[in-house]
């Protein structure tokens, strides 16, 4: 296997911050030149920052967005509303920051790593190791396990001691390499009021009709994002079935449920998804959402990534596994909303048509959002939304409307 590592510096005031490492092979690199040609290193250069605003979504079942905006501008917090949808704020990302290389280092698992360069704090799910007799009390680099330096904290427990139990604090966070709002910390985050999401995650739900005692069932729906919008949005009106196929995923995402008040409105259920027409013949959906495991190339910030085009291939196969079963319990005259938080030709518009292809009861619908760009590939290019991270400032994310024909 020939394998490209991409080295990506990142400068500020000409002061070295962070070095990326994104180790993909040729044969993706060159699905990715297929989507961005010459601005492939636009993209690639945007992807490890995290962009200029770190959004969530304002639980609207019980708060105002305005009201929610207000309290925490009373406490000093700089928070401001999204110009187009009601139910998105936003806080300020500041940084990079130049982060020092100290004696004593503490390796952070991947995606802990990418919450600690926002200044979240380190707990010991999200510790790989600890190096240079690290004891309570000492200051520490937090390091990524290539060693990319992410933030400058204090270990508030021991380590072997946190390694094993599993559980608690472990690096109080001084210096991250970028500076956002703690949210989960956020009193409002414990009272339900606000969810973590991404702004383009933000128009899955918004592309659902949601009408008033129907039925949306969510294929891949842990974290519960997606399905917590829809609950939202419809004002508890329709029902949301939601799967996933580990128990761990169901009991995560019933927690988030629970915490936003939204669990008498949603059933969950364990379940591959792939198969759902098959193990609940019973069901049927006014809409469906199918958001399934990808490439995730477009998630901001990547301080580092491995992945080949193999990767790329077996994803697409799986994907429209998960859209064909969505094909099998929608009613005539329902939707499908597929959505990816990548950006490969190969997991987004191929997935779609080779379904519409395959599936002669389905046809495309519509997906418009003003603010983002329209698909690059296949007869219906125009009909799929887009962002670009170096082109939107937000994550790299597809979203498509299939469309039950109702003849059918």
């Amino acid at each position: 296997m020939i394998r490209l590592r991409v080295i990506l510096l990142a400068r500020t005031r000409s002061v070295e911050t962070a070095m990326n490492y994104l180790d993909y092979d040729l044969r993706l690199l060159e699905s990715l030149r297929r989507v961005y040609g010459e601005s492939i290193e636009s993209f690639l250069e945007s992807v490890k920052s995290p962009g200029r605003r770190l959004y969530v979504r304002v639980n609207t079942m019980r708060i105002d967005s305005g009201r929610l905006v207000d309290r925490l501008r009373s406490r000093g917090i700089e928070v401001s509303r999204d110009e187009e949808l009601a139910e998105a704020i936003y806080f300020r990302v500041e940084g990079p920051f130049n982060i020092s290389s100290r004696d004593k280092v503490v390796v952070a698992v991947k995606e802990a790593a990418e919450s600690v360069a926002l200044g979240a704090n380190l707990y010991a799910p999200g510790v790989l190791k600890c190096y240079h007799n690290v004891r309570k009390g000492d200051e520490v680099t937090v390091v990524t396990k290539t060693g990319i330096p992410v933030a400058e904290g204090v270990v508030v427990r021991e380590c072997h001691e946190a390694i094993s139990s599993g559980h608690g604090l472990v690096v109080e966070i001084f210096k991250p390499l970028y500076r956002a709002v703690r949210v989960r910390e956020l009193p409002e985050f414990d009272e339900g009021l606000i969810y973590p999401q991404s702004l383009p995650a933000m128009y899955v739900a918004r592309q659902l009709g949601l009408k008033s005692g129907g039925v949306v069932v969510d294929l891949c729906a842990s974290p519960g994002g997606k399905t917590g919008h829809a609950v939202e949005l419809s004002r508890g009106g329709v029902l949301v079935v939601a799967f996933d196929r580990s128990k761990s995923k169901v009991d995560r995402m019933r927690k988030e449920l629970s915490r936003l008040g939204h669990l008498p409105y949603v059933q969950t259920w364990v379940a591959d998804s792939r198969y759902v027409h098959v193990d609940f013949p019973w069901l049927r959906a006014d809409e469906v959402v199918v958001d399934p495991p990808c490439s995730t190339l477009g998630v901001r910030p990547k301080l580092e990534d491995r992945k080949k085009y193999e990767d790329i291939l077996t994803l697409k196969k799986y994907q429209l596994q998960f859209l064909k079963a969505a094909s099998k319990i929608v009613k005539p005259g329902g939707a499908i909303v597929y959505s990816t938080c990548t950006v490969t030709v190969e997991e987004n518009e191929e997935v779609v048509e080779e379904l519409l292809e395959e599936e002669k009861c389905l046809d495309v619908g519509e997906v418009h959002v003003e603010r983002a760009s329209r698909g690059i590939y296949g007869q219906f290019k125009q009909a799929y939304t887009r962002f670009h991270p170096h082109i939107h400032d937000l994550p790299g994310y597809f979203i498509a409307k299939i469309v039950k024909k109702s003849s059918c």
